[in-house]
């Protein structure tokens, strides 16, 4: 059976920063966000660049194998790797992470399923109602430490490598994507937001906001988080998928 799928979507600037490196994309198949790697070269036109990449290798309605999802991430690879000269490295090389969910078709199943991809620290979560879990691992030094029982989670948080990401979309010539498909159910409501979301609201905040049922739940995820300080560009997808007929989309 086919499945409905409600998107609520929104990016905003933030409170501090002078142009939104952020870029999203929610149109079936396809539920992404990117974010231009912050103080390094071209980073809204790299996020911009993936995106437009991915959106005309997944076409609209299509349903792409996960082996062509990973292939239509390299070619997003390419095109903002491009976007670099041959003499560029470090802080001069354009780059954005890539999060997000893609409607896929597995050959030897009957069902459609949900593929969550990520490169980089934008993260995709799963709401059930009342807990929110998150789907991806951030590609970033903390996370690594914390992996290794050097340091927790709270302690992660407040790092001063917090921003150094160790994959991102152009930074190489290949990039390492993680992939998963998301078992079966018949209701699901996924998150997909870049990390300036989650530099301002806790986990259990954003849970509160999902909790509160609100119409436009991008939107008020992503109004909170500048009240909180907006430190960053936020940007914030929700997607809600359940077995109805007919599009829904607020943006």
């Amino acid at each position: 059976m086919t499945s409905h799928v409600g998107v609520s979507a929104r990016s905003d600037i933030g409170a501090v920063r002078h142009v939104n490196e952020d870029s999203f994309l929610a149109e079936d198949p396809a539920y992404l966000v990117a974010d231009g790697m912050g103080g390094h070269a071209r980073g809204d036109l790299a996020s911009r660049t993936a995106l437009e990449s991915l959106a005309r290798t997944l076409q609209p309605g299509s349903r792409p194998t996960p082996e062509e999802v990973v292939a239509a991430i390299d070619e997003a690879n390419a095109a903002v790797r491009a976007l670099s000269g041959a003499d560029e490295s470090g802080a001069a090389v354009a780059g954005t992470t890539l999060a997000g969910v893609v409607r896929v078709r597995v050959p030897e199943r009957a069902a459609e399923h949900w593929l969550v991809v990520n490169v980089g620290d934008s993260r995709v979560y799963e709401w059930d109602g009342s807990a929110l879990t998150q789907l991806t691992v951030d590609h970033s030094a903390v996370q690594e430490l914390v992996d290794a029982g050097l340091i927790s989670a709270a302690q992660a948080a407040v790092h001063p490598e917090r921003n150094v990401i160790t994959r991102a979309l152009g930074a190489e010539d290949f990039v390492d994507t993680d992939t998963a498909l998301l078992p079966d159910a018949s209701r699901r409501t996924l998150l997909i937001c870049s990390d300036g979301l989650t530099r301002e609201l806790s986990d259990e905040r954003i849970a509160a906001v999902l909790a509160s049922a609100p119409e436009d739940p991008a939107g008020e995820l992503v109004e909170a988080a500048v009240a909180a300080g907006g430190h960053d560009n936020v940007t914030v997808v929700v997607v809600t998928i359940d077995e109805t007929d007919g599009p829904s989309v607020i943006s």
